[in-house]
């Protein structure tokens, strides 16, 4: 195999092409308006960041509405949460409301329901590496679907495509 020099890597870069990340020596840094952030219907938005498919890791940061809630769920890996502003809560866990600066740990199989209050003053700005396949449930506990990391890349690469926005400098292993 042969390494890719710096300067090959900035015209990947340049032309809109794919630039392998297999040996990467250094720190890839973006900031914040480096990639979009995009709709989803109920007016939150999410910012994919980064996506590991031969680990199953999507890393993204998230705003979430007040009155936000997601499908009662499970993830088959770890879940690591920063929350960088806001408060949000697991409906099974009302007493424990993550604010900024707060940190969560989810191990593998803990079932929860994302909630931001409907009072809540300002959207919840969360940061989260998920591991693992997050597996939706009803409440006959029926799986009802799942989502991956190659359904997030795939899911977030279309709704920068259906908003005009580019998402070149999204980080992706694991892919070409």
């Amino acid at each position: 195999m042969t390494n890719i020099t710096a300067a090959e890597k900035l015209e990947a870069m340049m032309s809109g092409g794919v630039v392998p990340r297999l040996h990467d020596k250094q720190a890839i840094l973006l900031h914040e308006e480096d990639l979009p952030e995009v709709s989803l219907p109920d007016g939150s938005t999410i910012q994919l960041l980064q996506v590991d498919l031969n680990q199953n890791l999507w890393i993204l940061r998230t705003r979430l509405k007040p009155g936000y809630a997601v499908d009662t769920h499970y993830h088959t890996g770890p879940v690591f949460a920063v929350t960088l502003s806001g408060e949000w809560f697991y409906e099974e866990y009302p007493d424990k409301v993550n604010k900024s600066g707060s940190y969560l740990f989810e191990p593998a199989h803990s079932l929860h329901t994302l909630t931001v209050s409907a009072e809540a003053k300002e959207d919840a700005v969360v940061w989260f590496a998920i591991y693992g396949s997050n597996v939706n449930i009803d409440d006959d506990n029926n799986v009802t679907s799942m989502v991956d990391a190659r359904a997030i890349l795939t899911m977030y690469r279309a709704l920068c495509e259906a908003e005009g926005k580019s998402c070149d400098n999204l980080i992706v292993h694991g892919e070409g």
